[in-house]
């Protein structure tokens, strides 16, 4: 781990903001406030990313040597990894090439999803487990895990219901496909599931408030909800609201950990 008191509360920062969240966008706009000097990085899946208040980069790095040249060409001195919970992989990469380059890394992450009274949640740890929990009678699943792992899907005899950001090929053969970005609204998530006759929903728990309204509409029908546990990722420091952050980057500390 990167010991961040070596940072100097005085010394120039640069900062590059690993985004993709409305969390991230949020922390652009925070940066861009104060004046701090900062660079924004897309992953490049969105075909239409939201513009930022900071000067933008789209694409990947090259791994974990292509993100340590970058930090250090860049004479990057701090990281913010707010990814979504499920980029494991870059969120390891962002681990290790701060690492190497040694410089500060923190990461802003949202809470998980908690169930609530009322809730019929089965919890597994990964896609192939859910996968697996829908196996059965044919059913029409509302399948809201973006559009990277939807091929895991293809050998069942469900109906899908897709919601994605970007007009997109899918493999899944029976499917219908709304193009839509949130936030969601739970009367809006309530229509859109008694509209196609929806039975399960299968989610990651990303957590947030952006995509919860599908798990508030689910309760109100008493539907079941397969949820995916997020992904391992190696130990770094973790905030949970942009402020702390903030108050990380001006004092060089990591002493305020998010809970």
């Amino acid at each position: 781990m990167i010991d961040s008191h070596a940072f100097s509360p005085s010394a120039t920062r640069r900062i590059l903001l690993l985004g993709g969240t409305s969390e991230a966008s949020a922390m652009a706009r925070a940066l861009a406030e104060e004046g701090m000097e900062a660079v924004f990085s897309y992953a490049g899946r969105t075909a239409s990313p939201i513009t930022q208040p900071l000067p933008m980069r789209v694409g990947g790095f090259g791994g974990i040597e292509g993100l340590a040249q970058y930090i250090r060409e860049q004479g990057i001195t701090h990281v913010v990894d707010a990814t979504h919970p499920f980029a494991a992989q870059m969120s390891a990469h962002a681990v290790a090439a701060c690492s190497q380059a040694n410089v500060a890394l923190a990461a802003l992450e949202r809470q998980p999803w908690a169930p609530q009274t009322g809730d019929d949640w089965r919890i597994v740890p990964d896609l192939a487990a859910a996968v697996q929990a829908l196996a059965g009678e044919p059913a029409c699943v509302f399948l809201a895990i973006g559009r990277q792992n939807l091929g895991l899907f293809a050998g069942q005899k469900h109906h899908y219901l897709l919601r994605l950001v970007d007009p997109a090929p899918q493999p899944l053969a029976n499917a219908t496909v709304v193009v839509d970005r949130g936030p969601f609204t739970v009367g809006g998530d309530l229509a859109l599931l008694r509209r196609h006759a929806i039975t399960h929903i299968v989610a990651k728990n990303a957590g947030g408030s952006g995509a919860s309204a599908k798990l508030e509409a689910a309760r109100l029908l008493g539907l079941p909800v397969i949820l995916i546990d997020r992904p391992f990722i190696p130990d770094r420091l973790v905030f949970s609201e942009v402020d702390q952050v903030m108050r990380w980057l001006h004092a060089g500390s990591s002493a305020e950990r998010g809970v």
